[in-house]
């Protein structure tokens, strides 16, 4: 398991200040914990949203419209555009995105790159990614075992890179669009040099231990 060092340890509890999905997770009476956890685990096995049927049989047919108000109204679940169902919850979704994920033979997308390196361990899968560098448009694929990075490609050099902001009312839709895939350290470079706001880049190692330090307490 990759290790938790002190510029991880920082970025976790950034992240959790800006982003506290366990905190409002926990925050949740059971019966919506339970809906929240289904979600995600609907996302990672059969890449699809839980449809409000099945929601229903959680949280009873007149608690639907509350718990999908909730879920969405605390950014725990990504809602459609009429916010009458769920389509994703961090760190996947349904919706279109630039990380595509393939996971127990299912496609789903992931939110952002941090989230995309979260997944297997989150669920102890084998995961498969494929995204773009944010500089240069190259492909990227990495191949990835519960926390282990088995290869990546275009090198072993694959990094990840987070430029800190404050979310809006939907951070899949605001601040998640600023954590990337970069092909290498030359990349990086060029990403953390050009543009504007704090920045910080990870090794590929270094990103999946954040993101299963950030998101594994949600499913445990």
């Amino acid at each position: 398991m990759p290790e938790v060092n002190d510029k991880i340890a920082v970025a976790i509890d950034r992240l959790n200040s800006q982003l506290p999905l366990l905190a409002r997770q926990r925050a949740l009476p059971p019966g919506l914990v339970a809906a929240h956890r289904a979600i995600l685990r609907t996302l990672a096995e059969e890449g699809r949203a839980l449809t409000n049927d099945e929601l229903a049989t959680l949280v009873g047919a007149d608690g639907v419209a509350m718990a999908i108000e909730r879920l969405g109204g605390d950014d725990l679940s990504v809602l459609n555009a009429d916010k009458t169902a769920v389509v994703g919850a961090y760190p996947m979704t349904v919706e279109e995105t630039v990380h595509h994920l393939t996971v127990n033979d299912c496609a789903v997308n992931a939110i952002c790159a941090l989230d995309a390196v979260a997944v297997g361990p989150m669920y102890d899968a084998e995961v498969t990614i494929e995204s773009r560098c944010q500089v240069t448009g190259e492909p990227i694929r990495v191949h990835q075992d519960g926390h282990r990075i088995l290869s990546a490609e275009p090198s072993a050099d694959v990094r990840v890179g987070v430029r800190w902001q404050q979310p809006g009312a939907c951070a899949a839709h605001s601040m998640c669009l600023e954590m990337v895939f970069l092909k290498d350290g030359y990349a990086a470079r060029r990403w953390m040099e050009e543009g504007e706001g704090e920045k910080t880049e990870f090794t590929l190692d270094e990103a999946v231990a954040f993101g299963a330090a950030f998101f594994v307490p949600l499913v445990k």
